[in-house]
């Protein structure tokens, strides 16, 4: 998985599956673009996925979640549950705003 931290007027945090990066689904008007200058940050294993999202939880921030794996240990974190977690052409994804 990927991990990007953006810093804003609150940290943005884009998390995608490894291999979503740098592709685009689209279905309809709907448009979900995995760039990799959003996305593409360091390159994370879930122990490390699941430290990351409880200390950034922990404060004010905004999460960009794209993926199966990626949405799956936010909703084992309880950071989302499963009514907030949207799809396109089959692809997981979820906004969090803490």
């Amino acid at each position: 998985m990927y991990v990007k931290t953006h810093k804003a007027y609150r940290e943005i945090i884009a998390i995608c599956d490894e291999d979503l990066l740098g592709k685009t689904f689209e279905d309809g008007k709907k448009i979900l673009d995995v760039k990799d200058n959003f996305f593409g940050g360091d390159k994370v294993d879930e122990p490390d996925l699941i430290e990351l999202m409880k200390d950034y939880a922990a404060g004010d921030a905004t999460f960009n979640i794209v993926g199966k794996q990626s949405t799956n240990i936010a909703l084992k974190l309880g950071l989302i549950n499963k009514e907030g977690i949207k799809e396109i052409k089959g692809i997981p994804y979820a906004l969090v705003l803490l």
